[in-house]
């Protein structure tokens, strides 16, 4: 199991459909949720930005051109694809508060602003609510009444929260980088930070293709640490009663899996012999050795997020166009995994 992009189990059944995505930027539109509102005052000009066939990285360097300052006077809540049409946040850092013309940054059909306010800081990492998805499926295979079942299936009881592809490199590579790194080669640091997520990605997703193979991976067993949906604050473990299993049935609470660090799991019983069991081979051993010795601490992710709001229509034949939302840090292609599978074409 040493590629990344193995394919990980189905929670809800075998695929119902097959399905191609990304023809153009348009099939897959992702915006922020915001977690705040501007404070109106302050040297941050906080910019809400549309583009597309374009990268967060890109963008925040574009964007420091046309600023006139450095790369790290840019902040951004979180990265969005290149193969994408994207709304997303980004600060500049202006202490003269003199903005250049808005319209010298914008591209037409890449880049346009959509609105800007001052604000009184620079745009950390993880500030937003969470994202906005409008997927088109294209040259859809599967019977519809089967699609639409599996469809309200994962609208009523969520997917589980496997780390997407993306984080383990274009080619999958990331986890034979990162153990690379871990035996004493050395990388830059923007990529040692990479690295370190792929390889806590890559265990986190073990742990939950276990829990899911098992059928557990949205039920309580003992040792079980929770998470609050929409939060990350975790609390137990504690014995299960029956006020803790309505909440995880009304999905308030989910169950977790561990983000590994040094110290020891916070699970307990029989969820810690799982979580241990499943990270008992040679390769998942060097990664969290390799973890523990970079200084990162334990933490926990839920196994299990919901499509917020999920819609789907079929504007015309063979095709499915789907809306929902996912909190910070839980990726799109979990929904699309448990329909089947959606081939990514990006040829722009």
């Amino acid at each position: 199991m040493s590629d990344a992009r193995v394919l990980l189990p189905r929670a809800h059944g075998e695929a119902v459909l097959s399905a191609r995505m990304r023809s153009v930027p348009e099939d897959f539109r992702v915006e922020e949720l915001p977690s705040f509102e501007p404070s109106g005052s302050g040297e941050h000009l906080l910019l809400t930005v549309e583009k597309r066939g374009m990268n967060t990285a890109y963008a925040a360097r574009l964007l420091a051109e046309w600023a006139g300052v450095q790369e790290m006077a840019i902040g951004y809540a979180g990265l969005k694809d290149r193969h994408a049409l994207t709304v997303q946040r980004f600060s500049v850092h202006l202490p003269r508060r003199v903005a250049p013309d808005i319209a010298l940054l914008e591209r037409e059909g890449e880049l346009r602003v959509l609105g800007h306010h001052w604000h009184s800081r620079k745009l950390p990492r993880g500030a937003l609510a969470g994202n906005r998805f409008g997927l088109l499926l294209r040259d859809v295979q599967g019977a519809p009444g089967a699609i639409d079942q599996r469809l309200a299936r994962i609208a009523e009881a969520g997917v589980p929260n496997y780390f997407g592809e993306q984080r383990f490199g274009r080619e999958g590579d990331n986890i034979a980088q990162a153990r690379s790194m871990f035996a004493g080669r050395r990388v830059r640091r923007e990529q040692r930070g990479i690295l370190l997520s792929a390889a806590r990605s890559q265990l986190f997703n073990r742990v939950l293709a276990a829990r899911v193979g098992r059928g557990d991976w949205d039920r309580a067993l003992p040792g079980e640490v929770w998470m609050l949906d929409g939060t990350r604050s975790v609390f137990g473990p504690q014995p299960l009663d029956e006020a803790l299993d309505a909440r995880l049935q009304q999905m308030d609470i989910h169950p977790t899996g561990p983000l590994w660090g040094r110290g020891a799991l916070r699970s307990a019983d029989d969820v810690a012999g799982i979580e241990n069991a499943a990270l008992a081979d040679e390769e998942s051993l060097a990664l969290k050795k390799g973890l523990e010795r970079a200084g990162l601490s334990q933490e926990r992710r839920a196994l299990r997020v919901r499509a917020g709001g999920l819609e789907w229509t079929r504007p015309a034949p063979g095709t499915l166009s789907l809306t929902f939302s996912l909190p910070a840090g839980s990726y799109a292609t979990a929904v699309l995994a448990e329909l089947g599978e959606v081939a990514a074409q990006s040829p722009f």
